[in-house]
């Protein structure tokens, strides 16, 4: 099998640690390589794949692993290899459906120090930060912050506020943003391109790392973050020129069941008209937790029909991870 970290970043694009202002060595080292394994009737296993690359890092004392939750969603599989070369078996602790961020707890030792966090209110994010992924150095990229702000996924998803980075690190998937003092400040979520005036910027999105905080306590104890969980309706949606348009169904969904189909327009949530994606996520999560029924009006070939989907807690679809 190749060496999946037999490439490198040209080193102009690599830190130099003669320039930055803290210890690279360990905070590269915090970040280690995930693979997981979905089993093929998982209910992410069509979107998401059965098997799932990326990384994730260490942030506590006992090798707590954080991570961009899709990867370890439904696993039945994990493990985790450090860049000593070192490889163990990894379990799936929680994943927070609101924030994305997913624990896996290492079942053997890793022997790796935790990364130092920080809050966004307290980084340095104007000049140079770093995007590092499993492999040392050579998969470390000097980046800047290019957006901070509000991002609505088509998935039913919203982050108040995302950090999006240029230019793009090609494994991105739970890799770790350090901001100008090597600590860590968010987690790899997704590849973007963002319009800027007559050119494309290419690059990433990551979750604030922060995010975990109010929620660490809970999904050590209980695997969840102690929130009443988010009415899910199962529907993909994007802002399209005529509005938030239906561009496919989660299937045997809420929505899927309750008749809705792609093509169709939202134009509001029990009477409240709906401006945009995020306020459409907004207004469906208003009027109520998982299991609450959302009564929608949509315009579908030129007419409005109302329809009422009883949404679900998405959590209940998903297979658990096996006692270890």
């Amino acid at each position: 099998m190749p060496d999946p970290t037999a490439w490198a970043f040209p080193s102009e694009l690599q830190p130099d640690p003669d320039e930055i202002g803290f210890d690279l060595n360990p905070a590269l080292d915090a970040v280690v390589g995930l693979r997981a394994e979905v089993p093929e009737d998982a209910f992410t296993a069509q979107s998401l794949g059965t098997e799932r690359v990326g990384n994730g890092v260490v942030i506590g004392a006992d090798g707590l692993v954080l991570t961009i939750g899709y990867l370890i969603t439904e696993a039945d599989s994990i493990w985790l290899t450090a860049n000593s070369g070192a490889v163990v078996p990894g379990h799936a602790l929680a994943y927070d459906q609101a924030t994305g961020l997913g624990l896996v707890l290492p079942l053997g030792r890793l022997g790796i120090a935790p990364l130092r966090r920080c809050r966004l209110d307290e980084a340095r994010l104007d000049g140079d930060v770093y995007v590092v992924g499993r492999g040392g150095r050579a998969h470390a990229l000097r980046a800047q912050v290019f957006a901070r702000r509000e991002f609505a996924g088509y998935w039913e998803y919203l982050l108040d506020e995302a950090l999006f980075t240029t230019p793009a690190h090609p494994e991105w998937s739970g890799a770790a943003l350090l901001d100008g003092g090597g600590r860590l400040v968010g987690i790899g979520s997704l590849f973007v391109q963002e319009p800027d005036g007559d050119e494309i910027v290419k690059g990433n999105m990551f979750v604030p790392s922060e995010l975990l905080d109010p929620i660490l306590d809970d999904m050590l104890k209980t695997g969840h973050a102690g929130r009443a969980p988010r009415a899910w309706l199962g529907v993909y949606t994007a802002e399209t020129g005529d509005g938030v348009t239906i561009q496919g169904l989660a299937r045997g969904g809420p929505a899927e069941r309750a008749g809705l189909k792609p093509g169709d327009i939202v134009r509001d949530v029990a009477g409240d008209p709906v401006e945009g994606l995020a306020d459409f996520y907004r207004r469906v999560w208003k009027r109520g937790p998982a299991g609450t029924r959302i009564a929608l009006t949509l315009t579908r070939e030129g007419r409005l029909t109302n329809v009422s989907v009883r949404s679900v807690d998405r959590s209940s679809l998903l297979k658990k991870p096996p006692l270890q």
